[in-house]
């Protein structure tokens, strides 16, 4: 004979009948944020934007506080991007020219203070609407697959919603600024240091976004190819683009930047026009190298090179 179960003393004493515990309601589901990815491929495509006007803030960075770990990389940083402008972010090594770029760019949070594109918050423009609103130009490309040349440049074109004829006419024209149709077929990991870079650059000028961001262009090109890409530079601003270009080279600066910023130590040291801000006194401070400038004997314009003795 089974025993029955006794109820609780307290049960018991009361008289009253123990209640059966009941199950456990799970808490209902919640929302998921993130969009299944399926589902992106039935979102409609983002919105391109409006043009700006000759001299509009394009992007900007005001107070802007960036870290890398535990160390501070920017530091109050004030900077206006604006269309139909060469801006170059000079100074020396460890200053924070990339780290400003990266941070225009909305690839680097800021820890404080705020970067805006087109007038919004970085934070706030989806992956796809930035793609559309700024093209970026790391300092070195590298691409695991053997992609061709003209296959590379291909991907400027993916955050439009074109035809393939208007996706061919700009692969096609942004190769030929670029000098590199000729060698269109041969994979990307075949080429020389200065042609991969020149092929980056084709792929960021197939995106056509109005604002350029591009992290030492001509650090791998000879003398030839870096007058070049200033050049292009030169006439997208001219075209109506904002143009953010790393330089290391100060004459290059000089003759093709219509302002500079220059940085050091994470802070602005100077902002303004290269004949005005170019001066040797700030520069030598800044690159803690004797600097001379001094007019071009020809055409006058400022030219920058370090002081040697004879």
């Amino acid at each position: 004979m089974t025993r029955a179960t006794r109820p609780p003393a307290a049960s018991r004493r009361n008289g009253a009948q123990p209640v059966p515990r009941r199950p456990a309601v799970p808490d209902p589901p919640q929302p998921d944020d993130r969009e299944p990815p399926l589902m992106r491929l039935f979102r409609p495509p983002a919105a391109p934007p409006v043009p700006a006007a000759p001299g509009d803030a394009v992007a900007e960075a005001e107070d802007l506080h960036v870290r890398r770990g535990a160390r501070a990389v920017l530091r109050g940083v004030d900077v206006t991007v604006r269309a139909g402008e060469v801006l170059a972010l000079v100074g020396p090594n460890g200053a924070g020219k990339s780290t400003l770029l990266a941070a225009l760019a909305a690839d680097l949070p800021a820890a404080a203070g705020v970067v805006r594109v087109h007038g919004r918050p970085a934070a706030e423009w989806s992956a796809p609407e930035l793609a559309l609103r700024r093209a970026v130009l790391p300092q070195s490309a590298a691409l695991a697959f053997p992609f061709t040349v003209a296959e590379v440049v291909r991907m400027g074109r993916a955050p439009h919603a074109a035809t393939p004829a208007e996706d061919d006419l700009a692969v096609a024209e942004a190769m030929a600024a670029t000098e590199v149709t000729g060698f269109a077929g041969r994979p990307f990991p075949a080429l020389s240091g200065g042609e991969r870079a020149r092929v980056a650059l084709a792929r960021v000028l197939a995106q056509r976004a109005p604002l350029l961001l591009l992290d030492e262009p001509t650090a791998a090109l000879d003398l030839k190819h870096q007058e070049a890409v200033l050049r292009l530079c030169r006439e997208r601003a001219r075209a109506g683009d904002a143009v953010v270009v790393v330089l290391h080279d100060l004459a290059l600066a000089a003759a093709y930047a219509h302002r500079v910023v220059v940085l050091r130590d994470g802070r602005v040291a100077a902002d303004g026009p290269p004949e005005r801000v170019f001066t040797e006194e700030l520069l030598s401070e800044v690159y803690e190298h004797p600097v001379e400038v001094f007019p071009h004997p020809r055409t006058g314009a400022v030219v920058v090179g370090p002081k040697r003795p004879l």
